[in-house]
């Protein structure tokens, strides 16, 4: 692949001002071929044809002269001013006069606009809340829904985060913004959260768009999803790339039917490694370390779709709300709109331990949380160093009691403690797996790259014991001691921890060549996990089942899908095949045998 990516000093000035990260903004445009063969590729995108998206305002600005009157929405994070003067230099070029009505102006008071979401936000100093129960209307004035145009302009807009409220018989345009690059934006402070004048901390607007923006644009996007005319993609400070709603959904529908891989993203971290570095290209290096790659995390990851070379994203659930039915089958209707399962890497290559940590119970996170399913993991290990270890379950003399005050004298302190007197470690092996319902106590050691195969939920990890070290930016990490004591299950201890929280796989089938291993999960995790094993190829059938798959040993493999798609897959990399894509087939491109891990619903 080559990435064009521009050296213009200022350019890079300006993108450092308004996104604090190491990683790259993709590129708008793409040159030479953009399906990287031979190696893990950052930016997977869905050829759709030629002729489906453009690039830049002046193709976007001609649509608008064409409708004469548009309503502009968009998510949070999108920089309003910079479209509306990407588009209004194009319109005083052809000069026509445009009535701008901004969103912004029609937000309830600051003050009101907080009132309404404090209950939804917690403690102050929590980085939890409670998902929300408003609507995005709720934070505006209704002189949103009672704009009127000005017919001595040429040209009417209504411009923001919400214009499709108002009640104009119009072509509504609809600007997305990628997680990875809301969150950008949101570090350098170079965007708020709805409806506040300045930026937060990073974690206080966290926690606000987690629980209440995103919740509240989420539902509006859904609400107005049919009436929407125009995509574009917000993410290029400078330039914009859209394409026709219609030419989406064909897309969408294609990959619903065929196969689904969402661009990935990663982050450095407190314990993070060396081996993404290593190991993944176009990446820039230039990090301490690389901690996660959100492979599917699918509430913060996007689907990227190509035409003559301009790229554009937007987010996953807009499949989910047009194509849930395809791509879950016949789980559609237990999970709706929301993917359960969700695959990341840790990497602790050369790096340290994550902090010792549970997850809530279902109850719990439903009562405390609004999540409706809760955090159970598994961890699957890719690799791994020498000596690498797993911590899991406690030992059979844990005293809950002496543990917890151990624990709160070292975060008082700042001492370390003799983690494993109280928790178990065990040695970890390529492609072991180790399973963590929701209220068992672990951490992945140092030395692992742990692919993390789990339901969706992603945040509520609540941390006991963090090795008394700071983040990367200086700063003690946040010790959740009440929250996981309230959600730990002390009988996971002694040898029962081997016998029910440690994967023993079977074989299930075998043919020449060929054999299907079964990596049983616990039994409260609602999803399972298979682990394809062939020379040359094989053929699967989903039986109206979500397969979620990776290589996991060998170079490369080409899936073949029922309609005839074709796609190749390097090691390493996430992909979804959907129910609806019937069958399919797995052929091997390397010189040695291949394995594949399937994670499905059960």
């Amino acid at each position: 692949m080559n990435i064009d990516i521009k050296n213009d000093k200022r350019a890079a000035k300006v993108e450092t001002e308004l996104r604090k990260t190491a990683q790259f903004l993709m590129p708008a445009q793409l040159n030479g071929d953009f399906n990287t063969k031979g190696g893990y590729n950052i930016y997977p995108a869905c050829a759709i044809g030629r002729g489906k998206i453009f690039n830049g305002f002046n193709s976007l600005a001609q649509y608008i002269i064409d409708q004469k009157a548009v309503v502009i929405d968009g998510y949070a994070g999108v920089f309003w001013d910079k479209i509306q003067e990407g588009l209004q230099a194009c319109f005083a070029e052809a000069g026509l006069s445009v009535n701008w009505i901004k969103t912004a102006d029609l937000l309830k008071p600051a003050q009101e606009v907080e009132k309404l979401i404090e209950p939804f936000l917690g403690e102050y100093e929590s980085v939890w809340g409670t998902k929300t129960t408003l609507t995005l209307n709720d934070l505006y004035d209704t002189d949103i829904t009672r704009q009127n145009a000005d017919d001595t302009r040429d040209i009417n807009i209504i411009i923001g985060t919400g214009a499709a409220l108002a009640d104009w018989d119009v072509p509504v345009i609809y600007i997305d913004l990628p997680k990875n690059e809301l969150q950008f934006r949101m570090r350098a402070g170079s965007i708020t959260n709805l409806g506040v004048a300045n930026a937060n901390e990073p974690f206080q607007m966290y926690k606000r768009f987690y629980f209440v923006d995103w919740v509240m644009l989420n539902n509006h996007k859904k609400n107005i999803l049919e009436r929407i005319a125009v995509v574009a993609d917000g993410q290029w400070p400078g330039t914009i790339n859209w394409m026709r709603k219609a030419d989406l959904d064909e897309g969408l529908k294609k990959i619903s039917q065929s196969v689904v891989r969402v661009r990935p993203w990663f982050e450095p971290g407190a314990w993070g490694g060396q081996w993404m570095k290593d190991n993944i290209n176009n990446l820039n290096k230039d990090v301490v370390n690389l901690a996660w790659s959100f492979e599917l995390i699918v509430p913060e990851n996007g689907l990227v779709f190509e035409s003559d070379g301009n790229l554009l994203e937007v987010s996953f659930d807009t499949l989910m709300f047009s194509n849930n039915q395809q791509i879950l089958g016949k789980h559609a209707d237990r999970f709706g709109d929301e993917f359960p399962i969700r695959f990341d890497f840790l990497d602790t290559f050369d790096g340290g331990n994550l902090s010792i940590q549970c997850h809530p119970t279902v109850k719990y996170i439903q009562e405390t949380f609004g999540e409706k399913i809760t955090q159970d993991e598994t961890y699957y290990i890719l690799d791994c160093q020498d000596n690498a270890r797993v911590y899991l379950g406690f030992q059979d003399s844990i005293n809950p009691e002496e543990f917890r005050n151990v624990l709160e004298e070292s975060q008082e302190t700042g001492n370390e403690m003799e983690i494993e007197k109280y928790v178990q470690s065990h040695p970890a092996q390529k492609h072991d797996l180790f399973l963590i319902p929701n209220s068992t106590v672990h951490s992945a050691g140092a030395g692992n790259m742990v692919l993390e195969i789990s339901a969706t939920p992603y945040i509520f990890t609540f941390k006991m014991y963090d090795w008394v070290r700071l983040d990367l930016e200086g700063n003690p990490r946040p010790i959740n001691i009440d929250h996981a004591f309230n959600n730990l299950d002390f009988s996971r201890k002694g040898e029962q921890v081997y016998r029910e929280l440690v994967s023993k796989p079977e074989v299930i089938e075998k043919g020449a060549g060929y054999q299907l291993v079964h990596v049983p999960t616990h039994a409260e995790h609602f999803y399972d996990v298979h682990r394809i094993e062939f020379d040359s190829q094989v053929t699967l059938d989903t039986n109206n089942v979500c397969h979620v798959m990776m290589l996991v040993e060998g170079k490369a493999v080409l899936l073949e899908t029922a309609d005839g798609s074709k796609h190749e897959f390097a090691y390493a990399e996430t992909f979804v095949v959907p129910a609806a894509a019937g069958s399919y087939i797995l052929t091997n491109l390397g010189e040695g045998g291949a394995k594949v891990i399937k994670a499905f619903l059960k």
